[in-house]
């Protein structure tokens, strides 16, 4: 694999599940209430990785996203739109639905290039088990909900902070992966 980038929004205490509401939990849309400015754009600050990676999805969220992207008209939905697409799935799936989408056939930890990683807890999981992952943007949202899936189920993993940033009432957080194990 080329450099791994995992890119969540999540909560203080680590949950990564329904911030959108769509999954219908009791907590869910968490990332929704803090108004448009904070979740809008490229607010992980991808940029020229957008032009030079692939996205890599779990069905279940690349469906959502095949909804909402191809009917959008604007600068950064041109550019999903644009970039190649990666659907991890067992079962088939129509990939016609957003353009430059392809099923993998094989296991995640078998794409090659670089990849960025968006929502898809299980994809991620998968990647942060088999030490994978390169980078995470994290979109750090100032509540704690106290249930939920976590984006680092097991332990240890450590990281190096290199970027924190304001995002509306969100921070944004890239960590990267540290060569040494801290002590």
């Amino acid at each position: 694999m080329g450099h791994v980038t995992v890119v969540q929004f999540i909560s203080l205490d680590g949950v990564i599940e329904d911030p959108d509401g769509r999954d219908g939990t009791a907590f869910g849309g968490w990332a929704f209430r803090y108004g448009p400015e904070t979740v809008a754009g490229d607010k992980f600050r991808l940029g020229e990785a957008l032009e030079t990676s692939s996205l890599l999805f779990g069905r279940a969220t690349w469906e959502r996203f095949a909804r909402l992207w191809p009917a959008r008209d604007d600068a950064f939905a041109d550019v999903m739109n644009r970039i190649p697409k990666l659907v991890a799935s067992r079962s088939p799936v129509d990939v016609s639905r957003w353009s430059n989408s392809a099923q993998l056939s094989g296991g995640v930890t078998e794409v090659d290039g670089d990849v960025i990683v968006v929502g898809s807890a299980s994809i991620a999981g998968q990647l942060i088990e088999h030490d994978l992952v390169d980078e995470y943007r994290l979109l750090v949202f100032p509540l704690v909900i106290g249930e939920g899936r976590r984006l680092f189920e097991r332990g240890p993993v450590s990281l190096e902070l290199v970027a924190c940033e304001r995002a509306g009432e969100a921070a944004m957080l890239t960590y990267r992966r540290r060569a040494t194990p801290l002590r």
